[in-house]
């Protein structure tokens, strides 16, 4: 029996030993090396609005150009800085970057989660890569009145050791002005299996991006039309607004821990491009409902699904906060859009600057000969009751 203890627990050492080896080899899910910015230089933090040119220590990342580690509380002149989180984050001048190396596993797909803030410029843009792979966000709208927001990017990694840039691609007359960056993380994407009963992949929004668990404002969703490469796995982002990643942790979500909320209307719409056969008849239903974010309604959605559109309204119900919609379609092709968008801008009864809108979860494409498995298996239990009952009919 001793043996046997033993060999157990030597067993054990063992995966354990393997795994942590693979950790660091492949690198882990949440902040990257220094990712808030936190870890202090050799020389200890600027007391001053210290500029530095060039090689600036932040250690971690390599630097080139005008960069600032700023501290929350930091004024410059009347205005005072926005840090996203916790003491510190880095402010990019003009043409100014930051990166970073990553080891990563070649052919897979990450999703990158930053925290970003603009401060002198009406029209202040962030460019995110992983060279190839590049995007330029537009940090004008902001999203909530606390200044800041958290957005997420995805790259396919063409190597097993990337390089993760971050860059100011404006040119202001003010070389010091330029966006604010922090809590950088990073996060290894699965595309989930397509259900056997549905033709939607990742209808239930469970697959995304990095959230960090004591942020309140979810994750924006900027614009992004290559499925194969989304924060979002099977989704892409068709608009040139933002779409807001949820979790159930800080908001109302319909069903499981992830949900999407829309925002601006008709500048924020999220599609995806689902298998079908020709000819043949589909239901494509869905949970729509409030996040209890203090949103103002009415709220509606915009549902498409091929050549079928429908207004839905969210009708406030005491004993929930979400209800089951659905739109029927005959099927033209074997590939068939599907999309949703905000009827309307709608803001917080609260706060007039913080965007908000209906939710979207649950989304589920099926034939409509097909059984269906209505949220949480409603749909199951229901058929199984039924099935119970004939039989007890048939019994007497």
């Amino acid at each position: 029996m001793f043996q046997s203890s033993t060999r157990s627990r030597c067993f054990t050492l063992l995966v354990l030993f393997f795994a942590l080896f693979a950790s660091a080899i492949l690198g882990e899910d949440g902040l990257v090396t220094n990712g808030d910015f936190e870890t202090p230089p050799a020389t200890g933090f600027p007391k001053d609005e210290a500029l530095v040119e060039g090689a600036t220590e932040i250690p971690g990342w390599k630097t080139n150009g005008t960069v600032e580690l700023v501290s929350s509380g930091q004024k410059q002149g009347a205005m005072i800085l926005i840090v996203p989180r916790g003491a510190h984050a880095v402010r990019l001048g003009n043409d100014a970057e930051i990166s970073q190396e990553l080891t990563v596993e070649k052919g897979s797909i990450y999703s990158v989660t930053f925290s970003a803030a603009r401060t002198c410029a009406q029209l202040e843009s962030l460019n995110v890569s992983v060279p190839p792979a590049s995007q330029t966000i537009d940090l004008q709208t902001l999203y909530n009145v606390q200044g800041w927001d958290p957005y997420a990017w995805a790259f396919e990694a063409a190597e097993d050791k990337v390089r993760l840039v971050f860059t100011n691609p404006g040119m202001e007359d003010d070389p010091t002005c330029g966006p604010i960056i922090d809590d950088i993380a990073i996060k290894k994407l699965f595309t989930p299996d397509r259900p056997k009963d549905n033709a939607v992949i990742n209808g239930d929004y469970e697959e995304g991006p990095w959230m960090f668990a004591n942020v309140s404002l979810g994750v924006l969703l900027p614009t992004k039309l290559d499925e194969e490469t989304s924060s979002l796995p099977g989704w892409i982002v068709e608009s040139n607004r933002a779409v807001r990643y949820i979790d159930s942790y800080h908001y109302s979500v319909p069903q499981g821990k992830r949900a999407i909320e829309l925002l601006s209307g008709k500048e924020g719409i999220i599609s995806q491009m689902v298998e079908t056969t020709p000819n043949k008849p589909y239901t494509m239903s869905f949970a729509l409902g409030h996040a209890e974010d203090k949103c103002k309604q009415p709220l509606a959605i915009m549902a498409f699904a091929g050549d079928q559109a429908q207004n839905i309204h969210y009708t406030p119900d005491s004993n929930s906060t979400f209800q089951l919609a659905n739109l029927n379609f005959t099927a033209k092709a074997e590939r068939t859009r599907i999309a949703f968008y905000s009827v309307y801008y709608n803001t917080r009864t609260d706060d007039m600057s913080s965007l908000c809108g209906p939710v979207v979860d649950d989304v589920r494409v099926w034939f409509s000969g097909a059984r269906r498995l209505g949220l949480g298996g409603l749909g199951l239990g229901l058929g199984l009751g039924l099935g119970l009952w004939v039989f007890a009919v048939a019994l007497f």
